[in-house]
């Protein structure tokens, strides 16, 4: 039930920003107690389960273990279970349901020493009360499909619960992380219209209350909207932590972050699309090649061009197809990425092994491109951009995160192929927490938007593709399929996905739905990143994992020497 990406997403809440708890501890006691880590984005919003945005996941890795992550080695493990539960065994069951379909009954089993950061235990109601918002549509969930298919929750005691689906779910040994229901329940049950329980939540509200979190760490100081302190939580009932005071400082422009690197100002900054790119990493191991341990973690972050299908002009396939024919992505990881890049061709990386080669592939044609446009009725005017018999300017509005010097420049470059075969793209950045939080989650953009996933090892891609997950007031904006892709085989295929427990049936969905979205292309593939992780040499047990279950869920054993 863990979701397949994180690229967190959601609303600004600017008073959370403002808002500081009181520190619990004093200064770092020695010269590596303490680690400064430099961000290139800032949360909008810290409720864990909203919307889905990266750093957000990253910072709250430290504080909010989910009950099961994948680890380094890209196996499923347990952090707050005793057990993963097993198939053909008293925990995980087949049974009917009316109308005599099949459903699951899973039980977990929580370990017993857990607790929150305010030493009230994490038992099953947690996880009782975890599904009945999860399932919410108005809870503002992002994905309420995920807890939306736990029909009810038996509590047997403390410790354990049996989670009863709906349906047949082949990542039933999965579970994410669970609410304070002894914080959030009241709160809960006081909300009123769709939203109004995120609005009201503690974590936007009061977000450094200890009892919030049940990780190594909790947030005590989260400052001017940049700024985020954690100091160990003493409730803590793992390995204890041997860092004394975690900082992390957002820099939203990473030409000014690679500069606050150089200065000591930050001891380091990580991968996930939220540190330095490429080329700055590989300029920097080139001046200073002994100052930092460079990691170049091959990733499934995926790079790709979101295309708002609403928009008459880009609803046409072969539009889409024209667009994505005139990029020369080859060029791009030769010259920009220094080969490292895998040029995609769906959203599914050849690292994952549903990974399927069997699709269209689309070489650099600009050519092809303009035949295309051609086919359509686009011609070159006086000034060399397309119109069409009516007209009509082929204009298409192109955004990135500001500040984020390798998408602008990616953006750049991009424009000025667009414009070669007569597509003009007009330039429309903004911050991450507006583009993010506002214009991707209510689709109000109209044309293109460049920015990443990261998935997780395992996962459907219903949060991006299908099509109960398209954002609308009706849903509360809940999902991110924001390109608003309709396919009625993808939905099917995301089912099977989903519910089949046969690896070979499950394969065969995998390669359909890779095969329709390379054909229709709802967004535009460009490549696989390598994420790159500039590391202190004194700081030792950071193991960069290449998928969305960051490092930081193991922060206890990050050590300075």
């Amino acid at each position: 039930m863990r979701p397949p990406f994180a690229v967190r997403l959601a609303a600004p809440i600017m008073a959370l920003c403002l808002w500081s708890g009181p520190s619990h501890a004093g200064p770092p006691s020695g010269p590596h107690d303490q680690l400064t880590i430099g961000l290139s984005s800032f949360p909008s919003q810290f409720h864990p389960d909203s919307d889905p945005e990266a750093v957000k996941s990253y910072l709250e890795g430290f504080a909010l273990r989910p009950v099961t992550a994948f680890d380094v080695g890209w196996h499923n493990t347990c952090l707050m279970c005793t057990t993963l539960p097993v198939l053909d065994t008293d925990d995980v069951r087949i049974e009917e349901r009316p109308p005599g379909l099949p459903g699951m009954a899973i039980t977990w089993h929580l370990r017993p020493d857990l607790k929150w950061g305010d030493g009230a235990p994490v038992t099953a109601r947690d996880i009782a009360f975890t599904a009945m918002v999860g399932r919410d549509p108005k809870s503002g969930f992002a994905n309420t499909r995920s807890w939306g298919k736990v029909e009810s929750v038996e509590v047997i005691d403390d410790q354990t619960a049996v989670l009863h689906l709906d349906e047949v779910s082949s990542t039933y040994d999965q579970l994410d992380t669970l609410l304070p229901e002894h914080l959030e329940g009241q709160i809960y049950a006081k909300a009123g219209g769709p939203g109004e329980y995120l609005r009201q939540s503690l974590y936007n509200t009061a977000p450094t209350t200890p009892g919030l979190w049940n990780g190594p760490y909790l947030p005590i100081q989260i400052r001017d909207g940049n700024t985020v302190v954690l100091e160990p939580n003493p409730y803590w009932a793992g390995e204890p932590p041997h860092l004394k005071r975690i900082v992390l400082r957002a820099v939203e422009n990473t030409a000014a972050l690679l500069a606050t690197l150089q200065a000591g100002d930050v001891d380091m900054t990580p991968g996930e699309g939220m540190g330095l790119s490429v080329d700055q990493a590989l300029t920097l191991a080139r001046t200073q090649p002994n100052r930092f341990d460079y990691v170049f973690k091959p990733a499934l972050t995926y790079d790709h061009i979101d295309l708002q299908l609403d928009n008459p002009i880009l609803s046409d396939v072969r539009m889409r197809r024209a667009l994505l024919l005139a990029i020369d992505r080859k060029a791009m990881v030769d010259r920009m990425f220094d080969g490292k890049f895998v040029i995609a061709d769906s959203w599914v990386s050849p690292l994952k092994p549903e990974h399927s080669d069997q699709v269209a592939h689309y070489a650099f044609d600009p050519q092809a491109s303009r035949a295309l446009l051609a086919e359509m009725g686009w011609k070159p005017g006086s000034d060399g951009i397309c119109v069409n018999e009516e007209g009509q300017r082929l204009s298409i509005p192109f955004a990135v995160t500001a500040g984020n010097k390798m998408r602008e420049l990616l953006q750049q470059v991009i424009q000025s192929e667009w414009k070669q075969v007569c597509v003009e793209s007009v330039i429309h950045n903004e911050l991450p927490r507006a583009l993010f939080g506002e214009t991707l989650k209510q689709r109000s953009f109209q044309g293109a938007v460049l920015y990443s996933w990261l998935f997780n090892v395992t996962g459907s891609p219903r949060q991006i593709m299908g099509s109960d997950q398209i954002p609308s007031e009706e849903n509360n904006y809940s999902g991110t399929n924001y390109a608003g892709w309709r396919n009625d085989t993808i939905d099917q295929d995301i089912k099977v996905v989903e519910t089949e427990l046969d690896a070979q049936l499950r394969q065969t969905a995998w390669d359909e739905m890779q095969h329709i979205y390379a054909e229709e292309l709802p967004a535009l593939p460009l490549f696989f990143r390598v994420e790159v992780h500039a590391i202190p040499k004194w700081l030792h047990g950071l193991v960069p994992t290449g998928h969305n279950d960051y490092a930081v869920l193991w922060s206890e054993q990050w050590r300075g020497e």
